[in-house]
This record gives structure tokens, sequence and C-alpha cells, in this order.
């Protein structure tokens, strides 16, 4: 079982273990946190800082840009309290030109001890849900040319490919 859970400074011990499975923020770049300011610190008062982040600001794009959206953590469970945090959610409200070239509305990262359980794609199902609410009738998902599981993850989802623009495979989901 999987769901996506609001970040929470209460659940700091589960985010700090999956920040250093992570081993580094080069792997966590699908949730769009790179553009956060600073690196999560897998301590407390890291995940303090993380969490205020996520929710007090919306995530910028290399051109400086903020889209409104809503961070998640991925729960391996139900989203009780005590579950393993498996990874990181980011649904973006709206697209800049950069996310719709590149980013996309959803991104996603599972760390490396939980993937290949399905983790992303209920993960992904269970955001798409998300955007009716938000007045999104297509999602657009990206991902890295070289990366078959995020590209399978996107497909069973009905991802649909429109293009490949440079290392980036874009799909657009239709929502009911």
């Amino acid at each position: 079982m999987t769901a996506l859970v609001s970040p929470d400074v209460r659940r700091w011990r589960q985010w700090t273990a999956m920040i250093e499975d992570f081993g580094g923020t080069d792997e966590m770049h699908g949730s769009g946190h790179w553009f956060l300011d600073g690196d999560p610190v897998p301590t407390q008062d890291g995940c303090v800082a993380f969490v205020a982040m996520t929710t007090q600001t919306a995530p910028g794009t290399p051109d400086g840009a903020r889209v409104p959206s809503t961070y998640y953590w991925i729960a391996a469970g139900d989203g009780g309290a005590d579950d393993e945090l498996v990874g990181f959610l980011n649904f973006r409200h709206t697209l800049n030109d950069f996310l719709l070239d590149q980013g996309g509305h959803i991104g996603y990262g599972v760390r490396p001890s939980a993937r290949r359980r399905g983790h992303a794609a209920a993960a992904l199902r269970l955001a798409l849900l998300d955007a009716p609410g938000l007045g999104i009738d297509r999602v657009l998902v990206t991902c890295d040319l070289d990366n078959a599981a995020s590209r399978r993850t996107i497909e069973i989802n009905g991802g649909e490919l429109e293009d490949i623009r440079g290392d980036r495979r874009r799909y657009w989901i239709a929502i009911p």
C-alpha cells in the first residue's frame, strides 16, 4: 500500500532515514526539491527547515519563477504516523515555460531501498486525483530519456508520449 502525506515535522525520524537513503540530493531531483533554497540536512532541524520551505513557498525553476505547488511525502502504508517514508512527490498547479518544456506538473522520487515495489506508480495515481480540483484536465509528466522505470510508471498511469526534448520524455495524462 502507498499513501501521500503532507510534510510534517513529527515524522522527522522517518524523513531523516529517507534523506540518508537517497544518499544526496541528486537522486531526489524528480520531486522538484532542487529548486528550494538549500539542501535538506538529515536532522530534526533540517526537517523543520525543509517542511517550512515546502509549505511556505512554491518551488522555483532555473529562471527563478515560482508556481503554486503541493508537496507530498510518499508513505509505504496507509499514511499512518509510523509508516516508512519512501519518497517525495510535487504537484505543480500551473506550468511556466520551463515546466512546460522540462518539468511538468508532477515530479516524484522514490528512495533507493524502496524502488521496484510500485510506490511511484501508486503515488502518481493518487496525485492525479488532485487534478480535477485544480481545474487541470491534462497533466504533463516528464522523465529522463534513460529512466526506464519512470517511463513505465508514467505509461502505467495513462501517459501518452508527446515528444522528446533534449534528454526529457514528455507525457500527457488525460484526466477523466
